[in-house]
């Protein structure tokens, strides 16, 4: 895995590790949304969970790079795709 390119690890891991231990990232967004809603006082979908994690990850590299900033942020990014696909998979199985 040491020739794996940073999006490569970011795939492996969202797929795989991760997306176990979490769950799909639709319903693991849509609880910290949950949580998110009653702290700000706001609608927060799943999506803006995935892009507010990714940012997180942007703002830690603009201050230190680190490889993990951009593993994560490329992963958080897959997952928000992740999101949208799982909830159209969704819509359509219940036609």
């Amino acid at each position: 895995m040491d020739n794996e390119t940073v999006l490569e690890e970011a795939q492996r891991l969202i797929t795989g590790d991760r997306n176990k231990s979490y769950d799909h990232p639709l319903d693991n967004f849509n609880r910290i949304a949950k949580g998110w809603e009653v702290i700000f006082n706001a609608k927060v979908t799943e999506e803006q969970v995935g892009l507010a994690m990714a940012w997180v990850k942007i703002c830690r590299e603009v201050h230190q790079q680190k490889r993990d900033n951009l593993v994560d942020g490329a992963g958080y990014l897959g997952t928000v795709q992740m999101v949208i696909d799982e909830r159209n998979r969704r819509a359509n199985q219940s036609d």
